[in-house]
């Protein structure tokens, strides 16, 4: 998928959103709670994805809030067409809950849809549901837009004070030395990231001596899903992460949904633990609760990689990682989807590297000191 980079809006200028999908009520519902949010504009709506083609031209949108099963064309299909004939513009797809929602949905993140948001169900009254959409969909709206009130903080960002690493407990010094060959590999992502997934992770050889864990922001079932789909094309094994997996070498374990990724060592072998402790950055998994953990168990023998992603979560883990020596990669802005969490790492003078994300497998492979 081509890089979507941020694009600046003049003073005055409104983010321009038309909502397909074929049910009235949903329609109405997305509408009334995109235009409570004054830098937000409907411009039209559509009943399936032919009417929506026919009406881009018409309504020149900047963002496609898209249904995935709907009549005549669905969203898949509509899909293929955007990104054939509008490949700027940014798609939000709407997803369900299901084994077939999720499935759908990684299937559309990898044609092309910029990101997606859970459809709500059971929320009991229109105010709890109008609650929950404009929580989730503006702001995954609005990350791909630098608002006229934000420039100069996006242009300059405050500099950031980079916290000290607590020390290590005594049972985890094993892993302590920060100049010894990495012992781990930790990747954290979000918007972009199952197609970033997918295009770097199967470059890594058979035999990588390295356990990989993964943070991707997503929900429960999506997270297994999203392991069973990279498992299939690449050389190592993947998996969603259990309690007390073994974190062992060459194998890439997954965070599952709505817990969070920690590891703990017991100075012979380091292995999986979950917990559902309160979200950080607003998330469950969080990259910043995976490199905190990381960090006690491992030191500086990390090789940390921030990759496309909206917010700044692994912001606060690097700092810690930094602070005992290890490696810091982040993804560059031109190939991010969205440059929030790389950005921030970066912009913090955290980042080892930044790098283009077709460079990220070749410097872990060099930084893991491999042949």
């Amino acid at each position: 998928m081509p890089a979507v980079n941020m694009r600046v809006l003049q003073p005055g200028e409104r983010i321009r959103v038309l909502v397909v999908d074929d049910s009235v009520v949903i329609r109405r519902l997305v509408t009334s709670a995109l235009e409570q949010d004054p830098d937000i504009e409907v411009v039209g709506v559509a009943a399936n994805g032919s009417i929506a083609l026919q009406r881009i031209p018409q309504y020149n949108p900047d963002v496609l809030t898209l249904d995935i099963e709907m009549p005549e064309m669905d969203g898949l299909e509509t899909l293929r067409c955007l990104r054939r004939d509008y490949p700027r513009l940014r798609v939000i797809m709407f997803s369900t809950l299901t084994e077939r929602g999720a499935a759908v949905t990684l299937e559309a993140l990898t044609l092309g849809a910029s990101d997606y948001v859970t459809k709500a169900s059971n929320e009991g009254s229109l105010d709890r549901s109008m609650a929950r959409l404009r929580e989730e969909l503006i702001p995954k709206i609005k990350q791909f837009f630098c608002l006229p009130r934000r420039v100069s903080s996006v242009a300059k960002p405050e500099p950031l004070q980079v916290q000290a690493a607590p020390p290590l407990s005594r049972s985890n010094l094993l892993f302590q030395n920060a100049k010894v060959r990495p012992k781990v590999v930790a990747i954290g992502v979000s918007t972009g990231g199952p197609t970033a997934l997918g295009a770097i992770l199967p470059l890594l050889p058979a035999g990588f001596p390295l356990p990989i864990l993964i943070v991707q922001h997503m929900p429960p079932l999506f997270t297994r899903l999203l392991a069973e789909r990279l498992s299939s094309s690449c050389r190592l094994a993947v998996k969603e992460a259990n309690l007390g997996d073994q974190v062992a070498a060459g194998t890439m374990l997954v965070a599952p949904g709505n817990f969070h990724l920690k590891v703990a060592g017991d100075g012979c072998a380091v292995h999986v633990c979950l917990d559902q402790s309160p979200p950080q950055n607003s998330c469950r998994p969080a990259v910043d609760a995976l490199f905190s953990s990381i960090a006690e168990v491992y030191g500086g023998a990390v090789i940390a990689v921030i990759l496309t992603g909206m917010g700044q979560d692994g912001l606060h883990g690097a700092q810690i990682l930094k602070a005992r020596g290890a490696s810091i990669l982040a993804q560059d802005e031109a190939s991010s989807v969205v440059w929030g969490m790389p950005g921030a790492v970066v912009n913090a003078g955290l980042a080892d590297s930044v790098l283009p994300l077709d460079k990220i497998v070749p410097e872990i492979i060099r930084r893991a000191d491999l042949p």
